[in-house]
């Protein structure tokens, strides 16, 4: 999208887009004034949110990619009603038959059996309690968790296991499921990171319309490293020209709220999240729309993305360069680690359904 182009109406404010990019899977696209005609007009304005039902088999998924940390990951939904306009998974949406755009925010799958299934997949003999992430795609603790308790069904079966989790969340209501946490960090075997976009509340309100506030994540954080589990700050994503001054002062925030590690992500563009993030862009900050994106490109060797492994989260160049320099100043001088703890599969063990655990907690 370019700066002069018409900007689409207004999504509603606790939306991240009121657009819907063409998939890239659909040979045909149309988007007329009758496409918004077909359905009410207070449900064009503002769509509501729609549940579906996911009926994987299996909720383990192996990753391939040396970038992200984790060999295993775990999401309790497809889609994310945060609604954060940069969100690299909005192209998973497009597989489904939907758009990145609106219908990745209000069109949510739910794995209701995942907690069966997590189960079933622990109790194979091939597992050995390799490391699980939550998160790796869309966000555990995004809204609909405080009603469908999926992740919290999930966190009870690898307390039970006392198997290795490491989570990822902008959602403070992360802290409902302290018990479980406690339990597993006593062997161990999680570890969190908090993810801290800006400290801004007007900013965050833009960019992540439906999470958590700063001051909220930083609280959060406070109480997780209280109860003794591990918890540090992804500093995610990194904006150039927009929160790009803000990595040290969040470590600084992050590191007295009780951080121990810290890490950042920059900014990816990849498919059809591009479109979603520009029209952002240029209806929340038009007077930055070039100086952002012209920066982003010197992350990405003139590009505005790229997918290569080992350099797509945080660049190349002198740029890129000075970005992690800053992150090592700012946990040399708060104290903070660049990796988190390492978790212990010591402690796992296999629970068979009905089985009471030797101890109990």
């Amino acid at each position: 999208m370019s700066p002069s182009a018409p900007i689409p109406p207004l999504p509603p404010p606790d939306r991240g887009t009121g657009i819907r990019p063409p998939n890239r899977f659909d040979s045909l696209h149309r988007e007329t004034v009758e496409e918004w005609m077909e359905v009410d007009p207070e449900e064009a304005a503002s769509p509501r949110t729609q549940i579906f039902l996911d009926q994987s088999e299996s909720v383990l998924v192996k990753n391939n990619s040396p970038d992200v940390g984790f060999d295993w990951s775990l999401n309790p939904y497809r889609g994310c009603e945060h609604g954060c306009s940069y969100c690299y998974a909005r192209p998973t949406h497009e597989y489904l038959g939907w758009d990145a755009g609106v219908d990745f925010e209000t069109r949510i799958l739910v794995k209701a059996n995942a907690a069966n299934h997590l189960e079933r997949e622990l109790l194979r003999p091939s597992w050995l309690g390799e490391p699980i992430n939550m998160s790796g795609v869309t966000d555990c603790y995004q809204p609909l968790e405080r009603q469908h308790r999926i992740t919290r069904a999930c966190l009870e079966v690898l307390a039970r296991f006392r198997q290795p989790v490491t989570m990822i969340t902008k959602n403070a209501l992360i802290l409902r499921d302290l018990d479980y946490l406690r339990e597993l960090a006593r062997h161990k075997a999680v570890s969190v990171f908090i993810s801290v976009t800006t400290l801004d509340p007007e900013l965050r309100r833009r960019m992540e319309p439906r999470a958590s506030p700063p001051k909220a994540r930083l609280r959060t954080m406070e109480q997780l490293a209280a109860a003794g589990v591990p918890v540090g700050v992804l500093v995610a994503p990194i904006v150039p020209a927009l929160n790009d001054h803000e990595m040290l002062p969040i470590l600084a925030a992050s590191a007295s709220a009780g951080a121990s590690f810290a890490s950042y992500v920059v900014l990816r563009l990849p498919l059809s999240v591009e479109p979603v993030f520009c029209e952002w862009l240029q209806r929340h900050y038009p007077d930055r729309f070039d100086k952002v994106l012209n920066q982003l490109k010197a992350f990405r060797g003139g590009q505005r993305n790229s997918s290569e492994f080992g350099v797509r989260m945080r660049g190349t160049g002198a740029v890129a360069d000075r970005l992690s320099q800053m992150l090592h100043i700012g946990c040399k001088r708060h104290g903070l680690g660049t990796q988190g703890p390492e978790l212990s599969r010591t402690a796992f063990r296999r629970v068979e359904p009905g089985q009471l655990p030797l101890e109990l907690f």
